[in-house]
């Protein structure tokens, strides 16, 4: 059972939380007409402090800062090639998100799947990137909730039986409430909750196992003998040859995939410029530092001789946590864990909103909706994400959410030719982009089926095949397809769609002086 003093300070920074949600009315600006911009948005005003809390917080959830460690924990250096995917991120983001943003802030795009839309001018190929955006986002939004659940239990927080499931609904419904009523401006200011009691636990954590286990060189040493090795120099806490090209490649289509999200992509719209991008873009490795500390963690709970249940390998460290720490200082560390579910899972819900509205239920339903209704069917699906993440959880094994995620990283990872290449050039044809997309997705899905839901498989022949990314291997052949395609219907004549998006020769917008950037 939980102490009470634990207990007290969890539901403290979580009706901390709450509280801070509710007061997101306050984020200028608040006296524009409803729209579907800023709801989904915020009306693309946050400066540099707010973005970097905002896209920090949506990157990196609940969930990496479980199963990551749990990783660590399970199968030693492998889990760390989420430190240089992350750090891969930070220049992806420069470059990438900068001119995305400056594109869509002069055109008016809202999704990722607006600007597949005027660049190609093909509804069809704009449909499967709102859809493969959507479908991605689901069941990674299902894990933020795995990841409280999985913490609470570990801390003795979560009861079992309708109670828990009940701790889940209360702990879910006031986020719901304010991310209804004020869209992406509850989360942007629950993030500075999330940043502070994050990176005060986790420091705190790892002064206190430096300090139990004495020092850096006996935990790895303790961790190493857990793995079946003499010392760190030879054990599962070095990378093999084997492991490094699927280490490389796993970090490598990881970063490439992880701005293809939705849910990424609408926290960087947020930003009131793309000099704040680059900004938060150099800023972002502090948070990469806080995900390599967790890992750290990890191995820490081996070394300490925690016990993780079979198949749970990710309520290690807080299993590390409950035995180490204060009952209040544990508190604070479940607390910052279940808020850091909460962002990215506001975050996700309202992208997948958004896509919806904007490219499903506008384009194909309701061509003439009003920007009021437009918000007001997007509030409406965001619920509905919400409360379907928590039924699915109630509702099927932990092992599916998590094996449908996997696949989400590889499906996401195959718009990336239609969004990433189709920001600096426009000679892909539409219609070979559409089939590179569905070659990708088929061979991506076959090989993580085939090999029982791993992301890495095997490619070659004889004794020691590569082991690579398995969404990777998929992008190749869709690049491939894609190439291939547009040669081939050049050569046919096949005419391509009407291109309505002029791409900016340089990465910034000018402000108009009579509205401000943060008005557009």
């Amino acid at each position: 059972m939980a102490d009470g003093a634990m207990t007290a300070t969890f539901l403290a920074v979580i009706g901390g939380a709450s509280l801070l949600a509710f007061t997101a009315r306050r984020l200028p600006p608040t006296d524009r007409l409803p729209s579907l911009e800023g709801w989904a948005l915020a009306d693309r005003g946050l400066g540099p402090v707010w973005t970097w809390l905002l896209l920090g917080g949506t990157i990196f959830t609940a969930y990496t800062f479980t199963a990551v460690p749990g990783l660590a924990y399970g199968n030693g250096a492998p889990a760390f090639f989420a430190v240089p995917y992350t750090v891969i991120v930070c220049p992806l983001a420069f470059v990438l998100l900068s001119r995305l943003w400056t594109v869509a802030r002069r055109h008016g795009y809202i999704t990722t799947a607006d600007f597949v839309r005027g660049r190609y001018g093909s509804p069809p190929l704009a449909l499967v990137v709102a859809l493969t955006g959507i479908l991605a986002t689901m069941p990674y939004l299902a894990l933020q909730l795995l990841g409280i659940r999985a913490v609470l239990t570990a801390g003795g927080v979560y009861p079992r039986g309708v109670t828990g499931d009940l701790v889940m609904v209360a702990l879910f419904a006031g986020l719901a409430v304010a991310t209804y009523r004020h869209g992406l401006r509850a989360p942007t200011v629950i993030s500075a909750l999330k940043a502070g009691a994050v990176f005060v636990s986790v420091t705190a954590v790892c002064w206190l196992v430096l300090e139990r286990l004495g020092g850096p060189g006996a935990v790895f040493d303790g961790a190493a003998r857990r793995l079946g090795g003499t010392d760190a120099a030879h054990s599962a806490l070095l990378l093999s040859p084997q492991q490094q090209p699927a280490y490389a490649t796993l970090a490598l289509g990881s970063a490439l995939a992880l701005l293809m999200y939705p849910h990424v992509l609408t926290a960087g719209f947020a930003a009131d410029g793309p000099r704040t991008l680059r900004k938060v873009s150099v800023a972002l490795p502090a948070w990469t530092g806080l995900l390599a500390l967790f890992g750290f963690l990890g191995i820490a709970a081996l070394a300490a001789g925690v016990r993780a249940p079979k198949g749970g390998a990710e309520a290690a460290v807080p299993m590390l946590v409950d035995r180490l720490m204060p009952a209040p200082l544990a508190g604070l560390v479940f607390a910052a864990i279940t808020v850091g579910a909460l962002v990215p899972a506001a975050v996700m819900s309202i992208a997948a909103a958004t896509s919806f509205v904007r490219n499903v239920y506008v384009e194909y339903v309701n061509p003439t909706a009003t920007p009021k209704r437009q918000v007001r069917i997007a509030r409406a699906v965001s619920l509905t994400a919400k409360v379907g993440a928590v039924a699915f959880v109630f509702g099927l094994r932990d092992q599916d959410a998590i094996n449908l995620q996997l696949l989400g990283g590889v499906w996401i990872l195959q718009i990336f030719p239609a969004v990433a290449i189709g920001l600096f050039t426009g000679r892909l044809h539409p219609r070979a982009l559409l089939a590179g997309w569905a070659v990708g997705m088929a061979a991506g899905t076959c090989l993580v089926v085939r090999e029982g839901f791993s992301s890495v498989v095997p490619l070659g022949f004889g004794d020691r095949p590569l082991q690579i990314y398995a969404g990777l291997a998929a992008l190749l052949l869709n690049l491939v397809v894609a190439v291939a395609g547009t040669a081939a219907l050049e050569r046919l004549g096949v005419p391509r769609g009407a291109d309505a998006t002029h791409l900016p020769s340089r990465l910034t917008v000018r402000r108009r002086p009579e509205t401000g950037a943060n008005n557009p």
